[in-house]
């Protein structure tokens, strides 16, 4: 079973945008929460996310992983495969 990946993003953010083509391209489902000027939206991820406000703000089963450039780390460090290929909890 794969990961249950989301997304928090703003649709003219270019690092949301590039987030989402990471996943696209490794065919990776995700649920994104497009959050365009809705402050009360913000405020609910930035509790998610540990107080995380910027964007795109990435959330694998549950657990946040970040932004956009947390998001390639993992993946040049060869360590995002393992995350979305898990259904369990980091």
């Amino acid at each position: 079973m794969a990961a249950k990946v989301e997304i928090y993003t703003w649709s003219s953010c270019p690092f949301c945008i590039r987030a989402k083509n990471l996943l696209t391209n490794k065919e990776v489902e995700f649920i994104e929460y497009a959050i365009d000027g809705d402050e009360e939206a913000r405020n609910k991820m930035a509790k998610r996310a540990n107080g995380g406000r910027s964007l795109p703000q990435i959330f694998i089963n549950d657990v946040h992983v970040g932004g956009c450039d947390d998001m390639y780390a993992l993946e040049y460090q060869g360590k995002l495969d393992e995350l979305l290929n898990s259904s369990s909890n980091v």
